[in-house]
């Protein structure tokens, strides 16, 4: 449990949090730091609508659900990158991602975005752990994310982590859109997100991977900016699990069941191969 908050004046710079990531190898222990990160930070105007238009998000005056994943990178990337966190940030695997949107995102802040680790458990192909992010504007708790990440490189005694499976409900393809060979470098440059598994082809095969992938949240938010209506602007939560990586350039499908308070959704490449499973539920 999290009871060190650092407070930080402003988000770090990204390029030196970067080569941190790159000269780091190696698992120095098997328990998560206790701290975690804290700033004030604003929305740009200019950047928002970017990041509207590379996922295909109507401008309705609310910030996209998967928005706030954005203002928060630095910190994420700070506190993976610290020297208290015990496993590499190369070679980490994002499994799932659940987003709870308790209010209206509507306005530009400041919010106060806050970053933490926590629920370090087993899992099948090594461990797993939680990175938690919060919105938070003078009334409280506005959004909250929930990243589960896999380190394979090291393994934990106990029960293994294990997923809630879910009925499947009936889907109907909805949308279709193509990934390009360059959305890994265009969304990095609005995301900060530089993994070079999702810039090149070369780079991708430096960690076996035959061609770039696409970025995971890229996948969820033009998923969910295609889902629109089904999603109501506050009171839900949407989660989804990562399966096979979208190589680029890739032609994708959206599937998704009935509009109602709650539902589910895939994304489908070639040969229905499954590259994403999510759903949506109205909070209680």
């Amino acid at each position: 449990m999290t009871h060190d908050w650092h407070d930080l004046l402003a988000p770090p710079a990204l390029p030196g949090l970067f080569a941190r990531a790159l000269v780091r190898r190696g698992v120095t222990g098997k328990t998560l730091p206790s701290h975690g990160l804290r700033c004030q930070i604003s929305v740009d105007p200019e950047h928002l609508a970017r990041y509207r238009q590379i996922c295909g998000f109507a401008d309705n005056g609310l910030l996209p659900p998967t928005y706030p994943h954005l203002l928060a990178f630095a910190l994420q990337l700070q506190l993976l990158t610290d020297q208290r966190f015990p496993f590499p940030l190369l070679g980490l695997v994002h499994l799932e991602n659940q987003i709870r949107v308790l209010r209206p995102l509507g306005g530009l802040g400041p919010f106060e975005v806050s970053v933490q680790v926590k629920n370090l458990q087993a899992h099948e192909k090594g461990a797993q752990f939680s990175l938690i992010t919060r919105l938070q504007d003078q009334l409280g708790l506005l959004w909250e994310g929930d990243s589960r990440i896999l380190c394979r490189a090291v393994h934990l005694d106990g029960p293994v982590a294990k997923r809630e499976e879910q009925g499947e409900l009936p889907l109907t393809t909805i949308a279709h859109w193509q990934a390009p060979s360059d959305i890994g470098r265009r969304y990095a440059k609005i995301a900060g997100d530089y993994n070079p598994i999702h810039l090149f082809g070369v780079t991708a095969k430096l960690f076996g991977f035959p061609r770039a992938i696409a970025h995971g949240l890229w996948n969820k938010g033009r998923a969910l900016a295609e889902l629109g209506e089904r999603l109501p602007s506050a009171g839900y939560q949407v989660q989804v699990r990562f399966q096979k990586p979208v190589l680029l350039p890739s032609s994708l499908s959206l599937l998704a069941s009935a509009k109602a308070p709650s539902g589910q959704f895939q994304l489908l490449g070639q040969d229905e191969l499954a590259h994403m499973a999510g759903s949506w539920r109205a909070l209680d």
